[in-house]
């Protein structure tokens, strides 16, 4: 059967001496751009789904259906909750998993940017739904305990997911990043002595450096910094191993170790939390006004479950266009640190250029599409910046170096 797509990807898989606007980066250019078209469209219809899906359920009385099931099936109220949930989220999976597995697996491998064999990507898949569909049990739980507890219940459940935000990002490293990766220590002595260093000069500390064998996966590269405190390590792609020298690896690092070093975490959890707040609060006036309209029992009628999906998921789109800005903020900030505690601008324009071509990234996308789904600056825009930086310490150079021969003259 002949292909649905042509075979794209691998035209930019090295960098010639071609220059910025040489084929290799026309070529680049060309692949992301149709990449990122069909994924936008893949997102949207993924989104489109995901409200039609509970809409559905609250304008058919859908929600009334699956709370008298589940309340045959038991008279604790726990475990009715739990039930429509769990039918709510299986039905939601079942809808979008086609979606998901273009998305997600074959449209990247199409691309070349994906080589995971299919049953470990859904080995993945299966794993990573299984955390969040835990995590989301347990919260939808702590709310409907809460509603019957106080009418601040909203004010209680933002104060556990704060708690629970800052416990998960203690444990990151330890326990959910190794499901994924097989973690090594850096064998590169050298390197991993550099590494360290620049972290200390960066004010974190940091236990260790481990590579992650993302080659198995995929040719994407990257890496992280991860953890609180004893569990904060730096972890490495293999495939940025492989694929960047060791100025540019540093770049790469420097950029995450900014985030630790401005606070980054403790800025998110600021703004994360008011979000949190916001949201909860906003929840609960609309559970409140579902009563009304839908004909709950309360507030705490598992049959509003869809009508509450619904609710969280129009206000989580309308923060989008918030939380993207602040995190590009902070990117950019991050960008900043890297090329001043490296001084090496030309091997963060070099470690941009090879992530791009690596992970197949939209160098340009609208300021629209940027407003809305973009968590980092476009990437044009953070290589002006650092080429940017890279001429003013040129010409503050040469500028120098004016001055002293004018003085010398003086003399």
């Amino acid at each position: 059967m002949a292909p649905l797509l042509p075979s794209f990807g691998h035209c930019s898989r090295h960098f010639g001496d071609s220059g910025p606007a040489g084929p290799d980066v026309q070529c680049h250019m060309a692949d992301a751009a149709r990449y990122h078209r069909l994924q936008l469209l893949l997102t949207l219809l993924g989104v489109g789904l995901s409200i039609a899906y509970p809409l559905a359920l609250v304008l058919t009385g859908g929600g009334h259906g699956l709370a008298g099931w589940a309340a045959r099936v038991s008279s604790a109220r726990w475990v009715q909750v739990a039930l429509v949930a769990l039918a709510l989220g299986a039905g939601h999976a079942a809808l979008t998993l086609p979606l998901k597995m273009i998305r997600g697996f074959w449209l990247p491998r199409r691309f070349g940017l994906l080589h995971q064999p299919l049953p470990s990507w859904l080995g993945d898949q299966l794993k990573a739904a299984v955390i969040v569909g835990v995590l989301t049990l347990a919260a939808i739980e702590i709310v409907y305990a809460l509603l019957v507890l106080t009418p601040l219940w909203w004010l209680v459940a933002a104060a556990v997911f704060i708690a629970a935000e800052i416990a998960m990002t203690a444990v990151l490293p330890i326990w959910i990043v190794p499901l994924f990766y097989r973690l090594t220590p850096l064998a590169d002595r050298g390197l991993r002595d550099r590494l360290l260093a620049l972290a200390r000069r960066a004010g974190v500390a940091a236990v260790g450096v481990f590579v992650a064998d993302q080659s198995r996966k995929s040719r994407t590269a990257n890496a992280a910094v991860v953890g609180l405190g004893r569990t904060r390590r730096i972890i490495l792609f293999d495939t940025l191993l492989s694929e960047f020298s060791p100025d540019e690896i540093e770049a790469v690092l420097a950029h995450e170790l900014g985030h630790h070093a401005h606070g980054d975490m403790r800025r998110g959890l600021l703004v994360n939390g008011t979000l949190t707040l916001v949201t909860t609060g906003l929840a609960a006036l609309c559970l409140e006004l579902g009563v009304t309209l839908l004909g709950l029992a309360g507030p705490g009628d598992p049959a509003g479950l869809p009508w509450l999906a619904l609710v969280t998921l129009a206000l989580g789109l309308g923060q989008l266009p918030l939380t993207n800005g602040f995190s590009r903020w902070i990117e950019r900030q991050a960008d900043d640190f890297a090329l001043a505690t490296t001084d090496n601008a030309a091997a963060f324009v070099g470690a941009m250029e090879r992530l791009a071509a690596l992970n197949l990234a939209e160098r340009r996308p609208s300021r629209l599409k940027e407003i809305f789904l973009y968590s980092h600056p476009a990437l044009d825009r953070r290589i002006a910046r650092a080429e940017g930086a890279r001429r003013g310490a040129s010409s503050g150079w040469d500028a120098g170096r004016g001055a002293t021969a004018d003085r010398g003259g003086v003399a």
